[in-house]
């Protein structure tokens, strides 16, 4: 057996660069991403919940297992991409991981206790929701690309891992669920626990996906023909990620709440080209401009 050594530390060295990107988010998560799902009130929430009509019912529910099950997901699959920014001693940007985890279990209790306490759900096998596509991105190819990076901690492995986890898991399907949920019950004056609960989540997942696209740009600046891998796993889920999507919609006829494919496609799709582009202008780039451009984008809170 080999013994792993530290041959030098980086605060005793050169210390923290603060001005770095993930130092930036950082400090945003310390800020802003403590909170505890257990003090949300969700008394009005389940007075809502009693007065709504039974497809409007299911199609909350419906969407609540698919959250509950996806942050599970991430929770679970998660730590290899953090051992793997470790192993490499980029300290700011796995100081900045380590939040993630707490964050992908809180949401993991926050749809839980929603789960249970409002739609008074407990232990009842929900599977029947996930369909085929949902099926394809979170029961395989997430697991399989973040767990890949144990054997294989290359960029390309790197860059398959975020696109799978920020940039499709969290960057098209979590926010056009927030897009959802907010459609459903915050134009409609509903929930307020539930509304309060998303807008931070919500603001916890925009930190993740600032830091997807950081992590990419980087990865494609540093080597540019690896746009090529991002470009191509962005591409092989993105119908995945709208075939969710569609087999929300396809249960329902009409569906509850006067929702419409085409607003949630449009959406999906709008999140999807936002972030290629933003990925894309790293090719050729300097990895001062990824700094640049990442750290502008964070002062907007605009992932």
């Amino acid at each position: 057996m080999v013994l792993a050594k530290h041959q030098q530390f980086v605060t005793t060295t050169r210390g923290l660069n603060r001005q770095m990107p993930p130092m930036r988010l950082f400090e945003k998560a310390k800020k802003y991403g403590v909170w505890n799902p257990s003090d949300i009130d969700f008394s009005q929430d389940k007075q809502d919940w009693a007065r709504l009509q039974p497809d409007e019912k299911d199609v909350i529910l419906r969407l609540t297992s698919l959250f509950v099950a996806g942050e599970e997901a991430v929770t679970l699959d998660l730590l290899p991409l953090v051992m793997t920014v470790a192993r490499e001693g980029r300290l700011e940007e796995e100081m900045f991981l380590t939040t993630f985890l707490w964050e992908e279990a809180k949401h993991t209790d926050f749809f839980q206790r929603f789960l249970n306490e409002v739609l008074e759900v407990s232990g009842d096998d929900l599977t029947h929701y996930h369909g085929p596509s949902y099926h394809q991105i979170f029961y395989e190819a997430l697991p399989q690309a973040l767990a890949a990076l144990s054997a294989d901690p290359s960029p390309q492995a790197q860059i398959r891992a975020s696109v799978t986890y920020n940039m499709i898991v969290e960057g098209v399907l979590a926010e056009t669920g927030y897009h959802a949920f907010f459609t459903m019950l915050k134009n409609n004056k509903l929930m307020p626990g539930n509304t309060e609960g998303i807008n931070k989540l919500k603001q916890d997942e925009s930190r993740h996906i600032a830091y997807g696209i950081f992590l990419i740009s980087r990865l494609v600046a540093e080597h540019p023909h690896l746009w090529s891998v991002a470009e191509e796993a962005m591409n092989a889920l993105f119908m995945p990620a709208l075939g969710v999507i569609h087999e929300i919609f396809a249960a329902y006829d009409p569906v509850p709440f006067g929702l419409r494919l085409d607003d949630f496609v449009g959406f999906a799709s709008m999140q999807f080209q936002k972030r290629m582009a933003r990925i894309e202008q790293s090719k050729g780039a300097s990895l001062d401009h990824v700094y640049e451009v990442t750290q502008s984008a964070i002062d907007r809170d605009d992932a």
